[in-house]
This record gives structure tokens, C-alpha cells and sequence, in this order.
């Protein structure tokens, strides 16, 4: 039995549950509110909050609805438009209508609740900044986004002005209604109470965010036999092991920019972030996820291949630990059993010496997948890099450790006369195809600019002009 509280109502269910939380509030709660747009994670129109207990603390992130599996609500707070509504508008509706910024409305209740959502959050450091970005992972067809922006401006110049506990401010301000004071105490009881989702022994599918699973095989998802890992406690967790990072396979995108840990080992991992998908889908999306679907373009698949990961697998009776860039053999072809699972992610802690950077291209820069990504781990002591890793992604039909090129740099000094070379390498190992995505001219352009980013953000020293010109 699934049980959670829905808005302010609690709910117990024997619904199959992989059903979509969509679907459920939808068609068996009668919340009509949360809209059905494309299925696949990418408009937005049916965003909800999952609020979570975290060491006795309420945390609520946006997710979309349509690819949530109703497994992972088990024990949470599952809050619609219709749970946000009290007596009249909130400050985020109010700001919505006053800046015009909604016409037809079939997208206003994913955007209300990306910005509910991010008034509720806990760290906020330019909140009319952050308030706009909160809607990334909302799409209006219509009423064009700059009076959206405005809209969202405005509530981040409220949130600004917050000095107590994120709950309590959004109950003071309006944006929740009081009961949501309740539900940590209501979310502890229930808790104590709970059975977690019986996983199948041998099942069709291994099932974490879900945000690619339910995109390929939402039909299935609704029948299929499921194993659920998105909770499981075992496979949770950001940690530090002598000169290794693991990351368990749970973890999403979000724990990893929440981590202090993380962030320390990569300070400009709020730039790579951003790069990736929307906040709704980095607050589902699992590492291992991204990593087992063996996307082409994944764009962590790039990221963990530069830094030389491993992965352990696990079919819970024996364990093996195997590189990363071992594990793609060949298009959607793994070196893992049926039955084997990904259980942590591992690498090595990057040292003082180390420089790494992540770049990606893709039509919209928010929400959408790499025409080309790619990674560059560059140990450098007293200008000679004794230690490199180069990875692609939408260069050939797996995600890609560019040996050759990693090799190349390897024992060179550092200097403007390895990029051409290097591009030429690179240009030779990779294989790129024209789809939807580019031309294989484009792709090939595209890789070759992007290492000269890497040059660029890298070693500041060189000549940025003649990196330009190569």
C-alpha cells in the first residue's frame, strides 16, 4: 500500500506504482489543475512539489508529474495548484496576473508551482535571479515570457526579504496555506507507519527518477514488473573515502549541487549544472540513470568519463567494479548482466593540481539534450600534464573516452601549440552521424570549438585570440 499526503489530505493507494503521479491525481483524485502537456519532462504544465524529511527538516523540490513514478510519493508530500490555494490569490498568482503573464493559462499552474517551489527553498543567495530561473522547465506557447520574467522578478524581491524558516515565511507571506505548518509532524507520523514499496525480485525494469524510463516506456511503466531505487537508503549519498568521491546511485543532480562536499571538489560546478535539463528534472534525474541509459549525448556520462570513473555493479550476490569507459561496448550495449544493477558511482578526488572543465551545446540551453558535450581532467605540475582525461558526447554512438587524445596530452607541456594538434587528433577518432541534432560537419565543428573553450577557461594565460584563430 502506497500512502502519502496529498495537499492536505492523506491518501492510501493500491494503484500499480509505476503508475504516473500524473495520472493518479489526475484521473483517481479528480485534480484537474495539474495538465497533461508532453509527457516527456519537457513543458512543464504538470509540475507539482514533493516535499521530503531530511533529518527531521521539510525540503520541497518541483518535479514533473508525468514522469514520477507513484513509488517514489511513498511517504511524501505531494502538492498541486489546488493545494496551494487559500483565500484569494498568492503572491506568485497575484504577480502573474498583474504582469499579464498568462493568456490561454494551460502552462500558468506549472509556473505557479516552479515558483511556489522556489520560494520554499532553503539556499537562496540572489533570489530575483533565482526566482527566474526556477521556471526553466516551463514552457509557454503564448503569452511570451517576458512578463513571465517580470512576474517571477517580483516574487524573488519577496523571497529576498525573507529572515525566518522557508515554510514559515511562505505560510507568513501567503504563498502556502497554514496547513502546511502540519506536515512534518504529519509526514513523521505517517512515516512511522510505512511500508516501502515491495521491489520485484525479477523485474522488466530497474526504475530510479524515472526521467528517461518514462519517456521511452511511459505505456509500459503502468503494468510492468519494477524494481524502485529512488528511496532506497542504501543507494543514497554523497561521500568521501581516502582519495575517492562515491556518489550513490540514487543521487540526483540536485544532491550534487547541494553538496558542499561536491562543490568544493568542482567550483564552477554551477556552471556545468545549468547546462544540464531543468530544475524539476536535476531535482528527479539519477546519476546511475544517466549513466546506464547509455545516451550518446548523456551529459554526466561525459562528465564522469573525463574524470575516469568507475561504477560498481551488483546483482546482490556478488559485487565487480569496472571503468566507465569499459562499459560502453557498443549503441544501447553494456558490459552488465540482466541482472546486475549499478549501486555507487567513484573517482578520484581531484588534487590541487588538477583543472577540469564541462561544455555543452544545444539548441535551447535549458531542457534539452547536447548536440555535443564534453570534458576535459587535466593534471598540470610545473606546467607539464602528467595526467589527462578527454570525453565526448553526439560524436559517435556511445559516450565517449577519446583515448588517443587523452593520450596525446599526456607528459606535454602546456602550451598554445597543443591545440591544433590535439583538434586534429580528436578529429580523427570521433564519428559522428547527421541527425535531428546537427550535421556531421556541425558536429565535427562543434567539438573542435568546444576544446577551444576548454583552452579558454583553462589556462587564462595563453592567447585568447590566437585560441580564437586556430
Amino acid at each position: 500500500m502506497i500512502k502519502f499526503i496529498l495537499n492536505n489530505t492523506e491518501v492510501s493507494t493500491d494503484q500499480h506504482p509505476g503508475t504516473a503521479v500524473l495520472d493518479f491525481i489526475r484521473y483517481r483524485q479528480n485534480l484537474t489543475g495539474t495538465k497533461i502537456g508532453c509527457r516527456e519532462g519537457d513543458c512543464g504544465a504538470c509540475t507539482v512539489l514533493v516535499g521530503e524529511l531530511t533529518n527531521g527538516d521539510i525540503r520541497y523540490r518541483s518535479m514533473t508529474s508525468c514522469l514520477m513514478p507513484l513509488a517514489n510519493a511513498n511517504g511524501k508530500h505531494i502538492v498541486t495548484v489546488e493545494g496551494i490555494n487559500g483565500d484569494g490569490l498568492n503572491p506568485v498568482q497575484q504577480a502573474m496576473y498583474d504582469e499579464s503573464a498568462t493568456q490561454c493559462g494551460f502552462c500558468t499552474p506549472g509556473f505557479v508551482m516552479s515558483m511556489v517551489g522556489f520560494s520554499l527553498q532553503h539556499e537562496i543567495t540572489n533570489a530575483p535571479k533565482e526566482a527566474v530561473d526556477s521556471v526553466d522547465g516551463n514552457i509557454c506557447r503564448c503569452t511570451g515570457y517576458k512578463s513571465i520574467q517580470r512576474a517571477a522578478t517580483r516574487v524573488g524581491e519577496l523571497v529576498s526579504t525573507r529572515k525566518s524558516d522557508p515554510v514559515a515565511f511562505a505560510i507568513e507571506q501567503k504563498f502556502v496555506p497554514e496547513y502546511f505548518a502540519s506536515i512534518p509532524s504529519r509526514l513523521k507520523a505517517l512515516s512511522d507507519n510505512l511500508s516501502a514499496v515491495k521491489n520485484i525480485e525479477v523485474a522488466d525494469y530497474r526504475v530510479g527518477g524515472g526521467t528517461d524510463l518514462y519517456v521511452q516506456k511511459h505505456e509500459a511503466m503502468s503494468h510492468a514488473k519494477l524494481d524502485f531505487f529512488f528511496d532506497n537508503p542504501a543507494m543514497k549519498g554523497i561521500r568521501i573515502e581516502g582519495n575517492r568521491c562515491i556518489l550513490g546511485a540514487s543521487t540526483t543532480v540536485t544532491d550534487l549541487v547541494e553538496s558542499k562536499e561536491f562543490r568544493k571538489l568542482f567550483p564552477d560546478f554551477e556552471i556545468y549544472y545549468k547546462l544540464v535539463s531543468s530544475t524539476p528534472i536535476r531535482n528527479m534525474a539519477t546519476i546511475a540513470g544517466n549513466i546506464v541509459n547509455a545516451s550518446p549525448i548523456g551529459d554526466f556520462t561525459a562528465f564522469f568519463l573525463a574524470l575516469n570513473a568507475s561504477v560498481l555493479l551488483t546483482d546482490d550476490k556478488s559485487s565487480r567494479e569496472i571503468e566507465l569507459r569499459k562499459f560502453y561496448l557498443g549503441y544501447k550495449k553494456l558490459d552488465k548482466r540482466p541482472e546486475e544493477y549499478i549501486k555507487t558511482i567513484s573517482f578520484e578526488i581531484p588534487s590541487k593540481h588538477t583543472r577540469f572543465n564541462f561544455e555543452k551545446v544545444s539548441k535551447r540551453t535549458n531542457l534539452d539534450i547536447a548536440s555535443v558535450n564534453t570534458a576535459i581532467r587535466l593534471d598540470i605540475t610545473e606546467g607539464i600534464i602528467s595526467n589527462a582525461g578527454v570525453s565526448a558526447g553526439g560524436i559517435g554512438p556511445i559516450p565517449t573516452y577519446l583515448f588517443k587524445a587523452s593520450e596525446y596530452l599526456n607528459g606535454k607541456k602546456v602550451s598554445l601549440e597543443l591545440l591544433p594538434e590535439l583538434i586534429s587528433i580528436v578529429q580523427s577518432e570521433i564519428a559522428p552521424i547527421s541527425d535531428a541534432r546537427g550535421t556531421e560537419e556541425y558536429k565535427r565543428l562543434l567539438l573542435s570549438q568546444l576544446l577551444k573553450a576548454h583552452f579558454l577557461v583553462l589556462f587564462p594565460e595563453l592567447d585568447e585570440a590566437k585560441i580564437l584563430t586556430i
